[in-house]
């Protein structure tokens, strides 16, 4: 017999539920809040659990999958063609059964409890990492306003304001000394904190054989094979290298029709963090390239660097490193 299909409209604190025993009909709707959700659950026969792959989508899916039902996360951008009418709660519920219903729909892996640690670390030292940059930026404007110039380079700015800050012939005002201090410590604090979430990282990365093997490729480091394991998981649900780099956004969009054929730019898809990283250590990998003897890779890559621009051929070996 059919099995029953349940789509939840997640939220933080109510619930929305559409249940359906037949295609086409949604049979049963319910309101929970997040006490009421899984005892409701553990009293339905074995399911089929549609949600959306959003905020808390990964921990209610590890919970629910424990009470023998099948969980399927959709991608929201996916999702939203369905909801007919009227934004709320109902409508997004019943937008979420009938996009479960198209079996052309590529699900979203559920992400394991070590996979979301090692994105949570990588989420809190990105954002320390931006803070700092404001923090840089901020410090070095206001000097520049006073006719303290600091050279360019991230490691300059502290040691130009501290000697300013300890330098009594320094044009900078009184009431401002300690202020600046206290930025300069802000800074300090957020680069151990930095120091700290990477220091994590390399202990998981210890424990996670598949970081030790990409790490092995020239141009992903510490930082970019960990953060692949955490968005990426299994690699083996990908049919080949270029679907990997295509659900990573390193493959040109394209526009076609009928027999004209036009790849522009590439797609952006996928996790903008995770491009970035592979990006960065592409770049490095095209720095350092004379260095890597005997490698073909570092060979091709500085063949076509000589007639294409430099970002372009970063792009490609990002996307060759993911092929690969």
């Amino acid at each position: 017999s059919e099995r029953i299909r349940i789509a939840i409209d997640l939220a933080k604190s109510v619930f929305q539920l559409a249940v359906s025993d037949r295609p086409g009909k949604v049979t049963r709707k319910a309101r929970l809040n997040r006490a009421q959700l899984l005892p409701f659950l553990a009293q339905q026969p074995p399911a089929i659990v549609f949600m959306e792959a959003c905020g808390s989508a990964h921990y209610w899916a590890r919970k629910i999958r424990t009470l023998g039902h099948e969980v399927v996360l959709l991608p929201p951008h996916h999702v939203r063609p369905y909801v007919r009418g009227n934004k709320t709660d109902r409508t997004d519920a019943h937008g979420i059964l009938d996009a479960g219903g198209n079996q052309d729909l590529e699900p979203v892996p559920i992400k394991t409890l070590d996979q979301q640690q090692l994105t949570s670390i990588h989420r809190l030292r990105s954002a320390w990492m931006a803070e700092r940059t404001r923090r840089l930026n901020s410090i070095r404007g206001l000097l520049r306003e006073l006719g303290i110039v600091i050279a360019l380079g991230a490691s300059k700015v502290i040691p130009a304001a501290w000697s300013a800050i300890e330098d009594a012939d320094a044009e900078v005002p009184d009431a401002l000394r300690p202020l600046l201090a206290e930025a300069c410590q802000e800074v300090r604090q957020l680069e151990e904190r930095i120091r700290l979430a990477e220091r994590q990282l390399e202990a998981l990365a210890k424990q996670i054989p598949a970081v030790a093997l990409l790490r092995s490729i020239p141009g992903l480091g510490l930082l970019t094979a960990t953060a692949l394991v955490a968005w990426i998981g299994n690699v083996n649900r990908f049919r080949s290298g270029r679907h990997l780099s295509s659900f990573v956004g390193l493959t040109p969009r394209e526009f076609s029709s009928g027999l004209k054929r036009y790849l522009g730019r590439i797609s952006k898809r996928g996790d903008g963090y995770l491009r970035s990283l592979l990006i960065q250590g592409a770049r490095s990998f095209l720095v350092h390239a004379h260095q890597y003897k005997d490698d073909h890779r570092a060979e091709w890559a500085l063949r076509l660097s000589r007639t294409r621009h430099h970002n372009k051929v970063a792009i490609a070996v990002a996307n060759l490193s993911l092929i690969h």
